[in-house]
């Protein structure tokens, strides 16, 4: 089994799932008293929020890529940056280090990937839904996405970072998310990505009448492939 290295806190709400799930996951794979070997280096959100918002994305870069650093000098073999808008300075860290990064949108572009399936709605941080960086690599693989209007994606970034990461899961937001899911589902929407590790929080699959795509829990199953897998 390889050594996983999670740049986590970021929240550190969704980390735990993280955390969580990929060891569930050696657990139902090895079986026994099985666990995953991993490395979490969890950084002050805080900090990276003010770059984020201030659109200081090569600092943000920088407090990653140092990170990064740090779990290839302990030990990891393979990073897992538990979070979706901060893959937005994913070549940054891809450069800074000599072992592999698991892309959270590749991994869930391949669960995507089958017949019938070419236009997604995506839900996340106002960064996520409106940068090029999610949904221009989506479309090297041939799928469109679609995200949410304005003001929905206002609402949205708003729920996730002064609840979700704050740990608050209200109801009136749930029926918020439910209403923005209909509308993308309306204008041809085939499946939705939960592009916040946040979400999955609080969005159910019983909250859409299409396929909700956790992409916690498939960025976790894919990070256990490839611990389990012949180096």
């Amino acid at each position: 089994m390889r050594t996983l290295g999670l740049l986590g806190g970021m929240s550190w709400e969704s980390t735990v799932p993280y955390y969580t799930q990929i060891n569930q996951a050696v657990r139902e794979r090895l079986g026994g008293l099985h666990s995953a070997r991993l490395l979490l280096y969890s950084l002050d959100f805080h900090e990276l929020e003010r770059l984020m918002h201030a659109g200081d994305w090569e600092g943000a870069g920088a407090v990653l890529t140092g990170a990064a650093r740090v779990l290839e000098s302990a030990g990891a073999e393979g990073l897992v940056l538990c979070t979706n808008t901060l893959h937005r300075v994913a070549p940054a860290i891809e450069r800074a280090v000599r072992i592999p990064l698991l892309h959270i949108i590749d991994a869930t572009a391949a669960v995507m990937l089958q017949p019938g399936v070419h236009t997604v709605g995506l839900l996340g941080t106002r960064f996520t839904m409106e940068e090029p960086f999610y949904r221009e690599r989506l479309q090297t693989l041939g799928l469109r996405t679609l995200a949410p209007e304005a003001a929905d994606r206002s609402s949205l970034h708003r729920i996730i970072f002064e609840e979700l990461c704050m740990g608050r899961i209200e109801p009136s937001s749930r029926l918020e998310c439910r209403r923005i899911i209909a509308a993308l589902v309306a204008r041809g929407a085939q499946a939705i990505i939960l592009g916040c590790t946040e979400l999955p929080l609080l969005i159910l699959p019983e909250d859409a009448s299409v396929p909700l795509l956790d992409t916690t829990a498939i960025h976790a199953r894919r990070a256990v492939d490839w611990a389990l897998a012949a180096p």
